[in-house]
């Protein structure tokens, strides 16, 4: 990224706070990027944006998965019975018959954490996780009849650790030529969604990335070699369509090409570091995605928007009032009663007490912060926050919560992933997220996300 203001505020302070905190870090899976976090530093191009539930998200995805010609990764945290795994069992089974036709299996590989509470507190506690023999995937997973998968060579594989370690990322990978990012899992819940389809350097690393920690073995050890033919070129643009004005789904095209991209994995700990109420919160674990968001707040200059489904990681909290007092607007879209008992053993709070709590201490810091121009003290920024709710009389598939995981800075770069800012994903989840450094979808996604949210918002502050 050349002698950019990107590069001078936010990347090179970033390798710095990755090598300061490397003791921390190397005792983490996966750390394969300690050796060079540089490699962490790519380019992609972006080729669409879709926001809505999770279902029409993967219907819209469905004609990419199905264009597969070698191999299919799909990691998600959450796998459940529901429409959107019916999508996925659809792809299954046109991926079959194309491998059946021609004589060559199509390998797929399906990886979760998490299936049901009973899964969880049952699941093998190693790293290695739990292959599903094919016999248990229609009784357990509700995959299809291995009758009508006989085209495949495919494993499924889940790893979850007790207390909280969730593997909480959500990708998908087709021929290694094509990835997706979206903020869902394959699972029933209508919420209020985002993904984007990406093309180039970038997707070797989402690659990288499962196979240092999702593959067997054999999968590791085995080096793949792709055609060299795209073939998802139709497949890309149908999945970007656009909807009637102000009505959800929306799927808007990209045309953004070699953007500069920083792919930012997050390792799960196991211990989740706990301090009594009246203690000062602990360090958060120093991972690529946690210091690169605490480095994009303090590289803000004008304004951040911020979408999250839950706010209860106390470093977060601090950096938001920190930038606050930096005289940058703030705005905030969560949820006012997402999976409060998981916010509760998780955190020992929820949001909408830590958005109570952000509101007093941030309107004691405006009251008391009169600016002082010559002394360099501006006036702090302005905050406003806003819980998500659902719009009256727009049907069945109206989402109902916010899951969207997405941080805006400037206008200028976006970050999108599985990340809340909660503290299970800062503490103890496995997360991963990305950044783009590209103003135009910066701007577009920022308009998109104000069409969408239309009507489903309640003003706090």
């Amino acid at each position: 990224m050349g002698s950019s203001k990107q590069d001078v505020t936010i990347l090179q302070p970033w390798l710095g706070d990755l090598k300061a905190g490397y003791d921390r870090n190397v005792t983490s899976q996966p750390n394969y990027f300690l050796h060079s976090p540089a490699s962490l530093i790519t380019t992609s191009n972006l080729h669409s944006l879709h926001l809505g539930t999770g279902e029409s998200i993967y219907t819209s995805l469905l004609p990419l998965l199905e264009s597969a010609e070698e191999e299919l990764i799909l990691v998600t945290c959450f796998w459940a019975s529901s429409a959107t795994q019916k999508l996925v069992n659809d792809a299954l089974k046109t991926l079959s018959e194309k491998g059946i036709s021609r004589d060559r299996k199509i390998r797929v590989r399906i990886c979760f954490s998490s299936s049901s509470v009973f899964q969880k507190l049952l699941h093998p506690q190693s790293l290695n996780g739990k292959v599903y023999p094919p016999e248990s995937w229609q009784s357990t997973l509700n995959l299809p009849d291995l009758d009508l998968l006989q085209g495949l060579d495919m494993q499924v594989k889940s790893i979850f650790l007790l207390p909280f370690s969730v593997m909480h990322p959500k990708f998908i990978v087709v021929d290694r030529k094509v990835a997706v990012l979206p903020s869902c899992n394959v699972s029933w819940e209508d919420w209020f969604e985002g993904a984007v389809t990406l093309t180039g350097p970038v997707v070797s690393c989402f690659v990288n990335f499962w196979r240092e920690f999702w593959a067997q073995q054999e999968d590791r050890d085995e080096l793949v070699t792709l055609s060299t033919s795209s073939g998802h070129e139709g497949s890309l643009a149908k999945t970007s369509q656009q909807s009637p004005q102000g009505q959800l789904p929306i799927h808007t095209p990209v045309n953004s090409k070699d953007i500069p991209t920083i792919f930012l994995p997050s390792p799960h700990h196991r211990n989740p570091d706990f301090r009594l109420p009246w203690q000062e919160h602990s360090n958060p674990p120093p991972t690529p995605l946690n210091t690169f968001f605490l480095r994009s707040l303090l590289s803000a200059e004008r304004e951040v928007y911020i979408q999250t489904p839950n706010l209860t990681a106390p470093p977060a909290l601090t950096a938001i009032l920190s930038t606050l007092r930096r005289g940058i607007n703030i705005h905030i879209v969560t949820s006012e009663k997402l999976m409060i008992l998981e916010q509760l053993v998780t955190a020992g709070t929820t949001t909408s007490r830590c958005i109570t709590k952000l509101i007093s201490k941030y309107q004691t810091l405006y009251s008391s912060s009169p600016s002082d121009l010559e002394a360099g003290r501006p006036k702090p920024g302005k905050l406003r926050i806003d819980y998500f709710i659902p719009r009256e009389g727009s049907g069945d598939k109206e989402p109902q919560q916010s899951h969207l995981k997405c941080t805006i800075v400037d206008q200028e770069f976006v970050i999108l992933g599985s990340g809340n800012l909660d503290r299970a994903s800062w503490y103890t989840s496995q997360e991963l997220g990305v950044a783009f450094f590209d103003d135009m979808f910066a701007k577009r996604l920022l308009g998109d996300l104000g069409q969408a949210l239309d009507g489903r918002f309640k003003n706090v502050l």
